[in-house]
């Protein structure tokens, strides 16, 4: 296993560090601190070519904004928070409207994707771990409480990469942490999503309003449904039916719940044949098809980003929806500790 770090100076002059692991397969999986952000995993196709199964942008500087969030941790809350607020004891916390003007989209307003983490790396004859840590503090974009945060990115030798959060806080707060890579096993983002197959190990998903908040009905699943993935299904197949969910989020962007299965969601490109394998310890997973590209913005294989070149498989608990549905799921309290692990694993098949 290797290890190595550098330094990279945006054009606003801001100093970031970029940390690249190896396994002794050959697998590369590059990251930033700014917003922890993981920017490569090269992984080989069946003819054992090396390309890279995640997006990211050319130039290093777009990372400062990140349009679309590309690879980061998102939070202090992933996804949304409808009516952009909270009650916590007798307490209102309200936060910045960034969604629909109405409701809050991952973290607000200092939202941890465009934060400076400390970064520190290591490896041994077993694993190389890059390890992140941010101290969100108490008032930060309306979030109670002091949050010391720690994700690891671990590199292993059967080619899996582990997302390891932990969190604690000095007073009850909310959180709920994910990672927004967007996925594409063509390699270097050579084809849309579209064909490329997708199981999620689920019977229900999270029905979402007009503007994406959950209503709080969760819906069974049937071999009719669109959203039934219990079987392996090209994510194009149904996309764009003219069904009321898929057309509020112009496609799909909804949660489900996992059940209790080891696997939660499986990857595959029938043409690459690369193969993708998500285990996790959250209670749900929330598919995101890249229904909007707007900005004019160059990847880093050279083309302007374009609706549905990735997928993301951003795992955590459901996101709060109207009159605070699902809030209990993503309460911290002091005496209590924040824990999440996903684990993506490569292989080909």
């Amino acid at each position: 296993m290797k290890f190595t770090e550098e330094s990279i100076v945006l054009k606003s002059g801001k100093e970031i560090k970029k940390f690249q692991l190896m396994n002794d397969q050959g697998m590369v999986v590059e990251l930033i601190n700014l917003g922890a952000t993981l920017t490569q995993v090269l992984v080989p196709d069946q003819e054992g070519k090396l390309e890279n199964v995640v997006l990211s942008w050319q130039d290093k500087s777009v990372y400062e904004e990140n349009p679309g969030c590309f690879g980061s941790i998102i939070g202090r809350v992933a996804g949304r928070i409808g009516e952009a607020k909270v009650t916590l004891g007798d307490k209102v916390y309200e936060f910045a409207k960034n969604s629909n003007g109405k409701n809050t989209i991952h973290g607000g307003e200092v939202a941890y994707h465009t934060q400076l983490w400390e970064g520190k790396g290591t490896s041994d004859a077993e694993e190389a771990t890059v390890s992140f840590t941010y101290w969100s503090r108490d008032g930060e974009a309306g979030f109670p409480g002091n949050l010391d945060i720690k994700v690891d990115y671990v590199l292993k030798n059967d080619n899996s990469l582990t997302i390891d959060y932990t969190a604690t806080t000095d007073k009850e707060t909310i959180i709920n942490l994910t990672n927004h890579t967007y996925f594409n096993l063509s390699g270097d983002a050579k084809r849309p999503i579209l064909e490329q197959e997708v199981v999620i190990h689920s019977d229900t998903y999270c029905e979402l309003d007009s503007e994406l908040i959950p209503t709080g009905k969760l819906i069974a699943l049937n071999e009719d449904s669109i959203f039934d993935f219990r079987k392996a299904k090209a994510i194009g197949r149904d996309i764009n039916e003219k069904h009321e969910q898929l057309v509020n989020g112009a496609g799909y962007d909804h949660p489900w719940v996992l059940n209790d299965d080891e696997v939660a969601v499986e990857f595959y490109d029938k043409v690459s044949k690369r193969y993708m394998e998500v285990t996790t310890t959250a209670p749900g997973v929330v598919m995101y098809t890249m229904n909007h590209a707007d900005a004019p913005l160059l990847l880093e294989n050279g083309e302007s980003q374009k609706p549905r070149y990735g997928v993301c498989f951003e795992t955590q608990c459901l996101p709060i929806g109207r009159n605070e549905l699902f809030k209990e799921g993503v309460i911290l309290k002091p005496e209590d500790t924040y824990r999440q692990k996903t684990v993506f694993k490569f292989g080909i098949r």
